[in-house]
């Protein structure tokens, strides 16, 4: 019951033609000499007996003939099977991952699976599983330090993103923080996309020193072309009570650039921390929302197709032998 309850057809309309020869028998007019509207060939006509009844070699032929008919009807009508396909998680939002790539990315202060590691390995641990979980959405990759560049473009395909993030090194764009020059270049990528729901995800270990752009006057901007950004803060120290120490965290500006274009602001100390954070803006951005079904069809038409072409080429055969 299931097999028929996904059976359709493309062009339904074709099964009007099934009775044509008959109409045809019926409507056209007979020929000169002729005892009915069609021709009929002589192997059939010496078929048939004085009672005016079939031999069974010529009422096989008939069948033959319909069955052929048939099959090609059914062919053209396109049968197929209609299955339902899975339903992928989808929010149709547009999100960028601006990473800071700078120096101090290779500061080996977190832990990942009991042991201690660089900042920059703990992102892409959980920068990348973040990435692939974002299935139906378009995502984009910028890495900025001295310079901004666009490591993956803003696609579907999450899990070309997701290489591209763990692929990425220290030194490929310099090792100084360009926060500005970073988000700008995210929003550039961003602004053209056709999508209503656009996001920036920020994330940095130090302070804005280099780039020509400055965070907060990047984020007014975010805020008037109506895109969000989160930002992160990683690190186990703060600029405001750095005490001379170098490569430390400016939270006070990452959290004026979430506030001024209405994104979240999140602090990350630990690798659990940065895990939360993940979870966290996909709740935020509907990250696990379902997108309907999309129905996969199968077409059937090449069976009944096939029995259509063996059965004129049997026809054909049986009249040559006639």
């Amino acid at each position: 019951m299931a097999g028929l309850a996904s059976l359709d057809f493309a062009a339904p309309l074709a099964g009007l033609l099934l009775p044509l020869p008959l109409l045809a028998a019926r409507l056209l007019p007979q020929r000169p000499g002729g005892s009915g509207a069609l021709a009929v060939p002589a192997s059939i006509v010496s078929g048939l007996d004085g009672g005016g009844r079939l031999r069974v070699g010529a009422r096989g032929r008939g069948a033959l003939t319909w069955l052929t008919w048939i099959a090609l009807v059914a062919a053209l009508a396109g049968p197929r099977l209609v299955l339902p396909g899975a339903a992928l998680p989808a929010s149709g939002r547009d999100i960028v991952l601006a990473l800071d790539l700078s120096g101090s990315m290779e500061r080996i202060d977190f832990s990942l699976d009991g042991r201690t590691t660089s900042r920059l390995a703990a992102v892409k641990r959980v920068g990348a599983g973040f990435i692939r979980r974002r299935a139906g959405d378009r995502v984009g990759l910028v890495i900025f330090a001295d310079q901004a560049d666009v490591a993956a473009a803003p696609s579907f395909d999450t899990q070309t993103v997701a290489r591209a993030l763990e692929e990425a090194e220290i030194g490929l764009v310099g090792r100084s923080t360009g926060i500005g020059d970073g988000l700008g270049l995210a929003l550039k990528r961003l602004e053209p996309l056709p999508g209503p729901a656009k996001v920036v995800v920020l994330l940095s270990d130090g302070a804005n020193n280099a780039g020509q752009t400055t965070p907060r006057d990047v984020a007014a901007l975010a805020r008037d072309l109506g895109i969000r950004v989160h930002t992160i803060a990683l690190g186990p120290r703060d600029l405001a009570d750095a005490n001379g120490e170098q490569d430390v965290v400016d939270s006070d500006a990452l959290r004026d650039v979430a506030t001024t274009s209405g994104g979240r602001f999140f602090r990350v100390r630990t690798t659990d921390d940065l895990a939360g954070v993940a979870d966290s803006i996909d709740a935020l951005e509907g990250g696990r929302d379902r997108a309907p079904p999309v129905p996969l069809s199968r077409d059937l038409w090449p069976w009944p197709g096939a029995v259509a072409l063996l059965g004129t080429l049997a026809l054909l055969l049986m009249r040559r032998a006639g």
